[in-house]
């Protein structure tokens, strides 16, 4: 994609050269600028001017939550906390979901001009961190469909012909206008916004033919993101329904000659794990923090801030890599897998396979059913305040042991959807990173 771009003087995006220049206009000095990134269709420097110059505020409604519902209603309605957390920063209406208002609500007094429009923007007021404050959605299209914006939001309409649908949203994404945001922000515990502070915006708007482009290649680099968020969420649904089948025995692979493997055994953890409690070390081995996405890690790759003194980490217990680790209480995930050798506190319990017959990788992607932590959740031993898992309550537990073959062919199957899982991952990452890199660089 990034072929149909070109770099101001070919510097790399990594080095954008500003160009700025000032004239004059009717007494007042107005900054030009121009993007480190462009289309090489379009040169020349685009002059500043002010968000109130091209958008009119209208009437919003302040119904909250207990007035919508997803069922019956003529009119839908835009939460603020629905642009926080869920709408499209291109928004079509009939890829949402957008509540309806109560119909025993009296709409008669609202005016048409509230009824949201196409190109319209709906911006949040209100929030209670910085990242969130000030976002806000298009409306590329509503489908016809009667629309308000609601509690906490702006209705900001084109009050001229200087913009093109889809293109403020993605400049008011971008780094310059996410500062002067964050800026124009006040409250302590919740920050708001003002229709004034947002009319005094700083905008740089290049001409139409150059903002539709701009629009329509960030739009289909969001259609990606999206696209791969559908696809990794569909192997997602996949793994967990395999894992289902695969770990009860109701799914099963046959033997290299095509025949089938034993019966599975069931038996009580204490059968296939240890209980380890090995504190023969220097001091001088990592500590690792268990956490619940993934597992046990050196507390320095998550920036663990907890200190600990010299003489507690004496006590901790060493880990060895393929060891689980029971995490304490099941909100902090059950029984964590390690891929390193370190220490970690004495509270926990070790398990260490107790024979070769047992495939790690079979038990890492098994202990995480949602089957066996509800198994878990049922044998707890309180404590104080809490309630913990014991080694115990661990071997009461009964877990399946088949043969050693058929654990490493249901785990390396599992293994392979994790593997694409992740490549998944790694390409709306990527992709992610290079609509960032798009957002710093192609606005100014």
């Amino acid at each position: 994609m990034s072929n149909a771009l070109t770099h101001i003087d070919n510097k790399p995006s990594s080095q954008p050269s500003l160009r700025a220049s000032h004239c004059e206009d009717e007494g007042r000095r107005k900054l030009k600028q121009s993007p480190a990134l462009r289309f090489k269709e379009f040169d020349g420097d685009i002059e500043e001017t002010l968000f109130g110059s091209h958008y009119s505020f209208h009437t919003t409604n302040s119904l909250s939550r207990d007035k919508l519902n997803y069922d019956k209603g003529e009119v839908r309605n835009i939460h603020y906390g629905d642009i926080h957390t869920k709408f499209q920063t291109h928004f079509h209406l009939v890829n949402e979901y957008v509540p309806l208002i109560n119909e025993d609500v009296d709409l008669a007094k609202i005016k048409e001009d509230s009824y949201c429009k196409v190109g319209d923007l709906v911006i949040a007021d209100a929030s209670e961190d910085y990242a969130d404050i000030g976002k806000s959605i298009e409306l590329i299209d509503i489908n016809n469909e009667k629309l308000l914006a609601g509690l906490h939001t702006f209705l900001a309409r084109p009050s001229s012909e200087s913009t093109s649908v889809g293109y403020i949203s993605c400049l008011l994404k971008s780094w310059k206008l996410r500062k002067q945001i964050m800026t124009i922000a006040q409250g302590t515990k919740v920050l708001s916004l003002s229709a004034g502070r947002v009319s005094n915006l700083k905008l740089n708007i290049p001409t139409l033919p150059e903002q539709q482009k701009i629009a329509s290649f960030l739009s289909a680099v969001d259609n990606k993101i999206q696209q791969l968020t559908k696809k990794k969420a569909l192997l997602e649904h996949y793994k967990k329904g395999v894992m289902q089948q695969l770990f009860s025995g109701q799914l099963r692979f046959k033997d290299e000659n095509g025949e089938d493997y034993p019966d599975w055994e069931w038996v009580g953890g204490n059968e296939l794990f240890d209980n380890i409690s090995d504190k023969k070390h220097n001091s001088d081995l990592p500590i690792l923090a268990i956490t619940q996405d993934q597992g046990a890690i050196p507390r320095e790759l998550i920036n663990y801030q907890m200190t600990v003194t010299e003489a507690s980490v004496a006590s901790y217990k060493v880990v060895q890599k393929g060891d689980f680790i029971i995490s304490l209480r099941t909100f902090q995930g059950g029984i964590e897998f390690s891929e390193y050798h370190g220490i970690c506190s004495p509270a926990y319990n070790i398990l260490r396979p107790s024979s070769d017959d047992v495939d790690r990788a079979f038990y890492k992607f098994y202990l995480k059913t949602s089957f066996y932590i509800r198994q878990l959740q049922k044998n707890l031993e309180g404590i104080r305040d809490g309630k913990m898992i014991s080694y115990k309550y661990f071997s009461e537990i009964k877990v399946p042991f088949p043969s050693k073959p058929e654990q490493q062919k249901v785990a390396t199957y599992v293994s392979r959807i994790d593997t694409k899982i992740e490549s998944v991952n790694n390409q709306m990452t990527q992709t992610q990173t290079f609509k960032k890199g798009l957002l710093q660089q192609m606005f100014v």
